[in-house]
């Protein structure tokens, strides 16, 4: 779009902290203020087909697109027609189309993700018990809401088993409640994890169900959530604007 090679925008963004002090850069910084960016780096890690990219916030493309249109000393042709041909639609709809990417198929696809895995474990666990992934629901159905993909990336039963887990044995609830037993749990086809299916899971008493309950909410959600969340974005499993909106679903629980 821009007329320039993947290696000049790959220099510019790795060393942006450099660049932005030269007279390419400065250029380019003031036409991001007036969009308003005020990001230290120019893109946000993120994931294509398993493989790590750098993907390029909206501010950003625009803001570039502008400098090799009409700042720089010699401008690109092919940034000029791309110019032209984003004042004829908007930026989103632009790059939607040429991807096929639709927001609503995004939403349709994270129900489908949860609802296979429900559907998978409605009968499995034994009467009198309940299941961790069932329970969840309470958090997942906020997260697709919120514009979360739902995927074997961010679905946060396993970090929410093993803190309950862990809380279960050191407040002995085996006295309270009754000891929690194994049942097989299923991963749809689709999922990595269906590699090894079936699953061990642990199924606890149907009384401690108000007490698990609570804990989600306050404590699972409010302190450890975030974690759960900023890990992901670390080991690159999802991007930092998704963790924001699984973050933002919860906001009137999590504490800044």
């Amino acid at each position: 779009m821009c007329g320039i090679t993947r290696t000049s925008l790959a220099e510019l963004s790795a060393n942006w902290n450099l660049e932005r002090t030269k007279p390419r850069g400065k250029e380019i910084a003031k036409i991001l203020a007036e969009h308003n960016y005020k990001d230290e780096n120019l893109f946000l890690n993120s994931e294509l087909n398993g493989n790590p990219i750098k993907a390029y916030p909206e501010p950003v493309c625009l803001s570039l697109l502008e400098y090799y249109s009409f700042v720089v000393s010699n401008p690109r042709k092919e940034a000029q027609n791309a110019f032209r041909t984003l004042a004829r639609t908007t930026f989103r709809a632009f790059i939607y189309s040429a991807t096929g990417y639709s927001p609503e198929q995004r939403k349709i696809q994270s129900w489908k993700n949860f609802h296979d895995r429900i559907d998978m474990t409605a009968m499995s666990v034994p009467d009198g018990y309940f299941g961790i992934f069932h329970e969840i629901a309470y958090m997942i159905v906020p997260m697709i809401h919120n514009g979360v993909l739902i995927s074997d990336k961010v679905v946060p039963d396993i970090s929410v088993g093993k803190l309950w887990a862990k809380y279960w044995k050191e407040n002995n609830l085996d006295a309270e409640y009754g000891k929690p037993i194994k049942y097989e749990h299923n991963y749809p086809s689709y999922y990595p994890q269906s590699k090894s299916n079936p699953q061990p899971a642990y199924a606890y008493p149907e009384p401690a169900l108000g007490h698990f309950r609570k804990w989600l909410r306050e404590n699972y959600i409010q302190k450890n959530f975030p974690k759960y969340i900023i890990s992901k974005i670390k080991d690159i499993s999802i991007p930092s604007k998704t963790g924001q909106l699984a973050i933002n679903a919860f906001s009137k629980y999590i504490k800044e």
